[in-house]
């Protein structure tokens, strides 16, 4: 049994199944208001669209869009989340876990499902699946949704930075705004200030009753980083050599959507389409919005206005990230639902008995 010798609660008395019921139905009822705040967003593109550019010229452009252009751009974005499912699988194997491929694949899918919560937390649903299926605790667990947030944040980062540095333009800035984005994350694998925020608590729970109720906090969090330990440095350096292409392939989907709506793009064009793509979402990652509502929106718009403003107008720019929003957001969330409903059979699995 996994133990704390600061006389801390055991995580034995957590009940897992209730509380953690309870956190995925408050986390589903997050996706949908976000989802309809994304909705209330596109509605304001798209009156943005037709002030600019008029009804009939709006209607025109939808009715010339090349689908095949945009289902490529769709094909990417999912190719390019299952790209990313070996680091998964691996950082499981680190850990101990063993699942079988095609369940594990399942599960891996459905953490998407909860990518609109808040710093994309709502991610850790897997591992109350994997706690009912494989007969493993919580926080062994969760340093693989932690390890695979903040490999796909360093993703966006080297992306954001790099093609800054080859377009020649914010390098700066877009190193700045990386910066502020990873450093919370490494307070997450740095275990000394925890330590020390520890020691505090035990003196403060010793004298107030009350301190006591935050047990099942500290206590899982030192379960977390004894486990975290266990991915080891080499488990991050094959990551980012999923991540990176991973991310590149999604702001392909940029491309050939701008493809699809004729602007005249060519693969010189690249670097700066990534630029725009991942920069708009550190941008909105670091305002700690959901989903970044609102925010990668006019990102969005704003620089595709800015490195193309010959060949791509504010009407233009403003249909042209309706459509990717909704396949870097709304199609992921489908699919990412489609596999949480299947891997809803596993929570009938007997789980870990606490």
């Amino acid at each position: 049994m996994d133990g704390n010798a600061n006389g801390l609660g055991s995580i034995e008395t957590i009940k897992t199944r209730p509380g953690y019921s309870k956190a995925v139905a408050r986390a589903r009822k997050a996706v949908i208001l976000i989802l309809a705040l994304n909705a209330i967003v596109f509605a304001a593109l798209t009156i943005i669209a037709i002030a600019s550019e008029g009804a009939g010229n709006f209607i025109q452009t939808l009715e010339t869009i090349d689908w095949w252009y945009f289902l490529a751009a769709l094909g990417l974005i999912f190719f390019s989340y299952l790209m990313r499912y070996p680091k998964w699988s691996l950082y499981l194997k680190r850990l101990g876990v063993r699942i079988p491929t095609g369940k594990n694949l399942a599960i891996y899918l459905s953490m998407y499902s909860m990518d609109m919560t808040p710093g994309r937390w709502g991610r850790a649903i897997v591992s109350y699946t994997i706690n009912r299926l494989a007969k493993v605790k919580f926080a062994r667990t969760f340093p693989a949704v932690v390890a695979d947030i903040f490999t796909d944040f360093l993703g966006f980062a080297f992306v954001t930075d790099m093609a800054a540095i080859i377009v020649g333009k914010f390098i700066l800035l877009s190193f700045l705004l990386t910066f502020l984005l990873t450093v919370p994350f490494f307070f997450v694998y740095i275990q000394r200030p925890f330590n020390y925020v520890r020691r505090r608590f035990v003196n403060i729970r010793m004298r107030f009753n009350f301190a006591k109720k935050l047990d099942v906090i500290f206590e899982t969090a030192t379960l977390y980083f004894k486990h975290n330990k266990k991915l080891g440095r080499s488990a991050f350096i094959y990551s980012m050599l999923l991540t990176v292409p991973s991310m590149v392939l999604n702001g392909m989907a940029l491309y050939f959507t701008m493809l699809a709506f004729g602007v005249p793009v060519v693969p010189a064009d690249i670097p700066v389409i990534l630029f725009i793509f991942s920069s708009s979402i550190v941008v909105g990652i670091i305002t700690g919005i959901p989903a970044a509502v609102g925010i990668t929106d006019a990102a969005l718009v704003g620089w595709l206005q800015f490195f193309f403003p010959d060949t791509v107008s504010l009407g233009l720019a403003s249909t042209i990230t309706i459509f990717f929003r909704i396949a870097s957001i709304w199609f992921v969330q489908l699919f990412g639902f489609v596999a949480f409903l299947y891997t809803l059979r596993y929570w009938n699995s007997p789980g870990f008995k606490d």
